[in-house]
């Protein structure tokens, strides 16, 4: 039993997806801060709300809409993987291509009449050996 369990946490998914929520985790916090420090000050210039939350509220009868909650939560979405992207994904990608780059060409396959050529000299030894 704990054999097994040693081996799924050794796994590469396993141990990536933990990296992966850690970084998430702290990402989320660089993300939050600029969206605090910086483009909620700009919300609160251009539409005279601290956040989207506070723009396009209404009621109809009881209930209470806000449009705004919908688009914070997409604009912070967006925000969080543009910036993933931008800063993680693209950079890893661009330094796997450069390290494909660097490594050596596959061998190219063997030709049809270099396997006839060898086969001729395989046929050759074996009948010189008869």
């Amino acid at each position: 039993m704990i054999q097994g369990f040693k081996e799924f946490i050794t796994r590469g998914n396993v141990v990536d997806l933990a990296v992966a929520v850690v970084i998430g985790s702290a990402f989320t916090a660089v993300v939050t801060s600029i969206v605090d420090g910086i483009i909620n000050p700009l919300i609160a210039a251009i539409f005279g709300q601290p956040n989207l939350t506070s723009v396009g509220n209404f009621s109809i009868g009881e209930g209470q809409f806000s449009i705004g909650l919908v688009l914070d939560a997409v604009f912070t979405f967006l925000t969080v993987a543009a910036a993933i992207y931008f800063l993680i994904v693209m950079p890893l990608n661009k330094l796997a291509e450069r390290r494909k780059k660097d490594e050596p060409a596959p061998d190219e396959a063997v030709s049809p009449t270099e396997i006839e050529l060898l086969t001729e000299i395989r046929d050759a030894l074996k009948s010189r050996e008869q």
